[in-house]
């Protein structure tokens, strides 16, 4: 008789990452914990290895790819959505400074002194 043996991953269908990458909202916390889930999957796996055939093997190998892939997905859209927002501060920098130089040159001017001052050396 064959010993009933957890399948790594059985959850891979309906994770969080999911749910994070079908409605927009991507988070790093999220993929924070995707990736502790990740490890304890591998962890897992690795104990129950020796027990599992070839092809049981095989089917957690993929599924694990395949959440992976899907982090990987995750962590590009976070990383472009980082992006966005920086391109998007940069232009409302230089759109404040375009419109007012002279109150730019003076909030420079004196995050310089203030930062001098506190970093000065005796």
């Amino acid at each position: 008789m064959r010993k009933e043996v957890p399948v790594v991953g059985e959850e891979i269908k309906n994770t969080r990452l999911d749910y994070l990458s079908s409605n927009g909202s991507t988070s790093v916390l999220g993929l924070r914990q995707e990736l502790a889930n990740l490890k304890e999957d591998l962890d897992a796996l690795m104990s129950h290895a020796s027990t599992l055939t070839e092809s049981e093997l095989c089917e957690a190998r993929d599924r694990l790819v395949a959440r992976f892939s899907s982090m990987k997905n995750v962590a590009r859209g976070i990383a472009g959505q980082a992006t966005r927002q920086l391109a998007q501060s940069r232009d409302v920098t230089i759109e404040f400074i375009r419109e007012r130089p002279f109150q730019s040159a003076l909030i420079a001017a004196g995050t310089g002194i203030l930062l001098g001052l506190l970093f000065k050396r005796d």
